[in-house]
């Protein structure tokens, strides 16, 4: 079992350092944010993630794991120190700013009495692995320490970081000292996973690589269920249909409102910067970017229409139901709910919001928003001329519908309810009363007018599902074939 320093408190940093110490190794977690460590001290988490507070207290008690602001303290005796502090999106939106890891590179460096592995896990810009080699050696007090840098890209996902980290789909290394990234191999051999060892620009650009992919699959289920509404399919059975192909796969073909997040935004925006600056015209990374920015106004242009057009929201009381940028987290970057919020605010509208655990998030954020924080689900519907689902948290898919159509404001063929998510089926939606959307679910052409203004699926028909939730119709054998 191995000392590690983690340096860094956020999903990453905190995620990494107790899983770590879950794994047997003594492992302390440096930030200095005072109170994020007075917190943690304390048993309470900064952060939401499922799972992750019952692993911190059992390894705290256990004295496996341990938080400090001092570099000096967390340092002694460790093997390897991971960097893993934000590297957000610089104000003008070229690149990340990479000022905490310059200055978490320097602080390691003047404090680090004896050799170590400095480790990358923070998401950063191809090329970094030789900013933070250079940082050391130009800051550590003993020259003749030997520091060599391994990068190590995440690839956890917020609301189910924990799982991720200790069953990866893969563990990438890069380093120009292969040596040392086999050493860093060594502490994840416990997880049995693969294990991808390579230089370091390489490593760094696997990352980038994978989320540039990601966001790709769903910005085009996104623009593929913008002409599934105008041509009369459904994005959700064309999603399915094309999942059963092994070469495309079914996950991230969720039509919706697009990504958010701390990752796919910047790492996205990063990497078409990084092409720029390489004269190159990142053509795909600029239409994924775009399409994911449009496609969080389609709710905002199915909801005006059924009010009566662009100038009905004014007035108007709407709830928006779901603020985190996906369920099992209270993380709010760059969220749809934060444009779409703003949006109806925009336009003249009430604005009633309610999250499960992002509401004290949003409030912190944007203390000057106008809304109503509701206190549940129903609080959220009252009075309202229209509700949409922003996020699709597991609990929105056991409303009592009956009770939240009736918390709502009467309207001629029912209340508006737009599905961001496509967490419900229109037929079922209109037997209760409402008059429902989703994302490409064929209204406008199954309607006749072609502009999305439509009162719901009249067509679709509820389908059982199937173990991969693709709708099944009855089966007509073939010939020669017993029924």
């Amino acid at each position: 079992m191995k000392t590690i320093c983690v340096v860094g408190t956020g999903y990453v940093g905190l995620v990494t350092g107790t899983c770590f110490a879950e794994l047997g190794n003594t492992v302390t977690c440096l930030d200095i944010v005072a109170e994020k460590i007075a917190r943690l001290r304390a048993g309470e988490l900064p952060i939401f993630e499922p799972g992750l507070e019952p692993l911190v207290q059992r390894n705290v008690e256990a004295g496996r794991l341990r938080f400090t602001t001092e570099y000096a303290e967390a340092l002694a005796g460790a093997d390897y120190v991971f960097i893993a502090v934000n590297t957000p999106t610089v104000a003008n939106g070229a690149g990340a700013d990479m000022q905490y890891v310059e200055s978490a590179a320097r602080s390691i460096a003047q404090h680090l009495t004896h050799p170590a592995i400095v480790i990358n896990k923070s998401t950063m810009p191809v090329g970094s692995g030789d900013l933070v080699s250079t940082i050391l050696r130009e800051h550590q007090r003993d020259t003749s320490l030997h520091i060599p840098v391994v990068s190590n890209p995440e690839f956890l996902r917020e609301g189910s970081a924990v799982e991720d980290f200790l069953r990866p789909d893969r563990v990438v290394l890069g380093s120009v000292d292969r040596a040392a990234a086999e050493q860093v191999a060594d502490i994840y051999l416990p997880l049995r996973a693969p294990i991808v060892i390579t230089d370091l620009y390489t490593a760094e650009m696997i990352k980038y690589a994978s989320n540039a992919f990601l966001a790709t699959k769903i910005s085009f289920i996104n623009e593929i269920a913008r002409i599934c509404d105008r041509l009369g399919a459904d994005v959700k059975e064309v999603a399915a249909g094309m999942g059963y192909d092994r070469r495309i796969g079914r996950a991230f073909l969720d039509a919706g409102l697009g990504y958010g997040g701390s990752c796919f935004p910047k790492d996205v925006k990063a990497l078409a910067h990084m092409a720029d600056e390489a004269g190159l015209h990142p053509q795909l990374l600029d239409a994924v970017m775009k399409i994911n920015h449009d496609q969080r106004h389609v709710v905002i242009d199915k909801l005006a229409a059924e009010l009566g057009g662009p100038e009905s929201l004014r007035g108007k009381r709407i709830g928006v139901l779901g603020l985190a940028f996906k369920d099992n987290t209270d993380d709010m970057r760059d969220a749809p709910a934060l444009d779409i919020v703003t949006w109806l605010l925009e336009a003249g509208a009430q604005v009633r919001v309610y999250d499960p655990v992002a509401m004290e998030t949003a409030k912190h954020l944007h203390p000057g928003w106008r809304v109503a924080y509701c206190a549940d689900e129903y609080d959220c519907a009252a009075g309202c001329d229209g509700v949409v689902v922003v996020t699709e948290w597991k609990q929105f898919r056991r409303l009592n519908f009956s009770r939240l159509r009736d918390a709502m404001k009467p309207g001629a063929g029912g209340p508006v309810l737009i599905d961001g998510r496509n967490l419900f089926e229109a037929t079922e939606m209109q037997r209760i009363g409402f008059r429902y959307h989703g994302i490409g679910r064929g209204e406008a052409r199954r309607n006749g007018n072609g502009n999305g203004n439509s009162h719901g699926d009249a067509r679709h028909e509820s389908r059982p599902t199937n173990a991969n939730g693709a709708k099944t119709r009855a089966a007509q054998p073939l010939p020669g074939m017993q029924q």
